[in-house]
């Protein structure tokens, strides 16, 4: 939201540079996004009038006005805009002046006509980003005038709100909390605020409104102001909700917006003319059809809260108002509307519908109630002041206004442990106090209790005023931890280790890593039994926890499909959430389809698909697993995935794979990741570079069918010499020519490192041991030994 620092000065002293300002702000969590200059600083720029006006002669776009510049000579300028009549005031930028962008103003003919000056659009002289027109002034305004006297210089601060300080979305809010912050003194209220003298206040009374909806409307007030004159806004007030970079309408909708961005309450006024019978506030029945101010129509549905009168909706509740009601240049009379809306309500509406606006930014995050009569209030007075009306002597309301938020307790012992540092009670209960916030009550003990303002909602918990307390007494005065200290390796860590680990040797085998929604939709509800839906779902894509990452992972390999991609190798590390209690399961998930390598070997001439072994090659950075053929719906090829004794997931061959688009096999597996993490070793060892050399001789054997490569691997290994470095399968052929005969063997050679870290081997002894592996090879696998 934009702020203007004029007007925050008008409640609070400032501090002494925008910098600093900026600094104060952003320290106590109200972040500066952007500082902006505005005003129109410039010379020879004047209020002129319009005095005629006539098309130009060679220009069918063009106009040749006459003006008056309070010098007593008329001006002829040449004009583009089409916006303004006769007789209004507007800004005349005079030869020799300069404008923003360095546009620079000098007497010429345009189109065989002379100009002497240039007629200004607000967004030329800076005060606003309407570009469309002539910014026509006040009638009002003393023809002559320097412009910059009407829109004197500014800075505009853009602010980044967070949605829980909803008490923040208003010059008053802020400027309440930069009082808090600073200890200053808040003149906010005693200036803004309307009395609540007998005298000054009118009476309330309940008739003439009905709320149907008290859930989603707690409370409704509307104010019946007469005798209303339409027209342009004030110098003052126009310059002000235009700095904002809210666009003039007219009197009374300015003042209507003017007191949004003053005092946090939107308000809405209605040409109580054009209203039939009493106000009912309700749900919208279902396909109701509503034309808005905007000029569109929307489709409501039962969950949308509407005003409506005896035989229309006029409003959409909190978000906006209709055309058929709305003020118009012809509105004699004006009902005045205040009320406080659901924040959930109003929230759903406005993204039901696409239709946020600035009050529903508001009221989503929730106003004051404490603010909509005194709101009214000022609204009302603002009104009769611009437009010459006279304000009803009683104010029509229904409901009740929501109660105050519960009291919150403070144990001064608790804020010195979470804070770190000791802070006084009495400086504690200062700076709760500079927040509006009140004692309820005081025990005995170390600890107190506060009554919170109903501004902040926010405050529900003995940390929420700790978080008050660190704000205003300076997170920059608690020093910082002792970094240097050893901090041992926590579960977290190893975690995180092993998560990084595992992604780094995934991405190295050239698979790519996604990330998908922890939300499943409606149609998948079905495959995950038991999934846990969510009460208020963003829509029908999100409304269940997940339960397996393998539906967000086929979503993301039919997008890549459809985007033409050949080769298709993703994974995903993620929670899943285990029915009924929720509980959370990191698991890991891969998917792959299409072409093992994007591009064409060259050295073949066929491209071979990714199959099973690719699938269990990905995995095998993890480990060493056992895979279990088993069967499931769904799969043409599917085993179960041991991890030594453990069932750790599944993975196979899909069997139906047109619904996503595939051409190709869709293999897939899951495993959980806790049981791995737990085992595997986080602390790195070294080792001393080889010094002697390696020694490799070859074994190659034949084999029957029946017999594994972890069987060989196994045997060797059981002979427990110690010159045997490694083993590795370099060589496997067998004939395949589709009989499985009894007598059929299997090929395979093996190269054998044998290395002492002391000496350098002799070949006797290489060929010694290598002899004993051989006969163990013969004896215990059958193995023939080719020589």
């Amino acid at each position: 939201m934009k702020f203007s620092v004029n007007w925050l000065r008008e409640f609070v002293e400032l501090p002494p540079s925008i910098d600093a300002l900026a600094e104060l702000l952003t320290m106590s969590g109200v972040e500066i996004e952007g500082i902006q200059k505005r005003g129109a600083d410039f010379d020879k720029v004047v209020v002129a009038q319009i005095m005629d006006s006539k098309p130009h002669p060679n220009a069918d776009r063009l106009t040749v006005c006459v003006v008056d510049d309070g010098t007593g000579t008329k001006r002829q300028i040449v004009c583009g805009a089409k916006n303004y009549r006769v007789g209004d005031k507007v800004p005349l930028a005079l030869p020799g002046a300069e404008l923003t962008g360095g546009l620079k103003i000098r007497a010429s003919k345009l189109r065989g006509v002379e100009s002497e000056g240039m007629l200004c659009s607000a967004k030329e002289l800076g005060v606003a980003e309407d570009a469309a027109g002539l910014l026509i002034l006040s009638p009002e305004a003393k023809i002559g005038t320097p412009i910059r006297d009407l829109f004197p210089l500014d800075t505009i601060l853009d602010v980044e709100i967070t949605p829980n300080r909803g008490d923040l979305l208003s010059h008053f809010g802020l400027a309440r909390e930069i009082a808090a912050l600073t200890n200053k003194r808040f003149v906010g209220q005693a200036l803004r605020l309307p009395s609540k003298a007998a005298g000054d206040a009118p009476a309330l009374q309940k008739k003439g409104i009905k709320i149907s909806a008290l859930r989603e409307c707690p409370f409704y007030s509307a104010r019946r102001i007469e005798n209303v004159k339409i027209g342009p806004s004030p110098d003052w007030l126009r310059a002000k909700i235009e700095s904002i970079g809210i666009r003039s309408i007219n009197n009374v909708v300015d003042v209507s917006n003017f007191v949004m961005l003053e005092l946090g309450q939107p308000t809405h006024a209605f040409d109580a003319d054009k209203l039939r019978g009493e106000i009912n506030v309700r749900l919208a029945h279902e396909a109701e059809e509503f034309l808005a101010l905007d000029g569109k129509t929307y489709e409501l549905t039962r969950e949308n809260l509407v005003i409506a009168d005896g035989e229309r909706t006029v409003g959409i509740a909190g978000v906006m108002g209709g055309e058929e009601s709305g003020v118009t240049d012809s509105t004699k009379n004006v009902l005045l509307e205040s009320a406080y809306f659901l924040p959930a309500s109003i929230r759903r509406t406005a993204r039901d519908l696409n239709l946020p606006s600035d009050a529903s930014y508001r009221f989503e995050r929730g106003v004051d109630p404490q603010m909509i009569l005194a709101a009214s209030r000022r609204a009302a007075a603002l009104i009769c002041k611009v437009a010459g009306a006279t304000s009803a002597a009683t104010i029509g309301v229904a409901g009740e206004l929501p109660p105050d938020p519960p009291d919150v307790s403070l144990r001064y012992e608790g804020l010195d442990q979470l804070v770190g540092i000791h802070i006084q009670p009495t400086t504690a209960d200062t700076i709760l106090t500079r927040f509006g916030l009140s004692k309820s009550r005081s025990d005995s003990t170390p600890q107190s209790h506060w009554k919170i303002p109903s501004h902040r909602r926010d405050l529900q918990r003995e940390v929420d005023l700790i978080e008050e307390i660190i704000r205003a007494h300076g997170i920059e005065k608690i020093p910082s931890a002792d970094r240097s200290r050893f901090t041992p390796l926590s579960e977290a860590d190893r975690n995180f280790d092993f998560e990084t680990k595992l992604r780094r040797d995934l991405i190295a085998i050239a698979l790519t890593e996604a990330r998908t929604s922890s939300l499943i939709a409606r149609s998948e509800l079905a495959k995950a039994t038991g999934a846990i839906e969510l009460r208020n779902p963003l829509s029908e894509d999100h409304v269940a926890l997940r339960t397996s990452l393998i539906a967000g992972l086929l979503g993301a390999v039919a997008r890549n499909i459809r985007a033409g991609a050949e080769r298709i190798a993703l994974f995903e590390i993620g929670n899943t959430f285990s029915p009924p209690t929720g509980e959370q399961q990191r698991k890991l998930a891969i998917a792959l389809c299409g072409q093992a390598a994007s591009v064409k070997d060259w050295r073949s001439a066929k491209k071979r698909q990714l199959d099973f072994f690719d699938l269990k090659g990905a995995l095998n950075v993890l480990g060493t697993f056992e895979f279990r053929r088993s069967k499931q719906s769904g799969f043409v090829l599917m085993a179960e995935i041991f991890y030594k004794t453990d069932r750790i997931g599944y993975g196979g061959q899909l069997s139906a794979t047109t619904s996503i688009g595939a051409n190709a096999p869709v293999l897939i597996a899951e495993i959980d990741l806790k049981r791995i993490a737990q085992a595997k070793e986080y602390t790195q060892t070294f080792k001393e570079m080889d010094r002697y050399p390696e020694v490799t001789r070859d074994v190659a054997m034949f084999v029957g069918l029946q017999v594994t490569h972890a069987e060989i691997l196994a045997s060797i290994a059981s002979a427990n010499e110690p010159l045997l470095e490694k083993v590795e399968l370099f060589d496997l052929f067998m004939e395949n020519d589709g009989q499985k005969k009894p007598d059929m063997k299997k090929s395979l050679a093996y190269s054998l490192t044998y290395r002492d870290k002391n000496r350098t081997l002799t070949s006797e002894e290489v060929s010694a041991v290598h002899a004993r592996i051989r006969e163990r090879l013969r004896n215990e696998i059958g193995a023939e030994l080719r020589e």
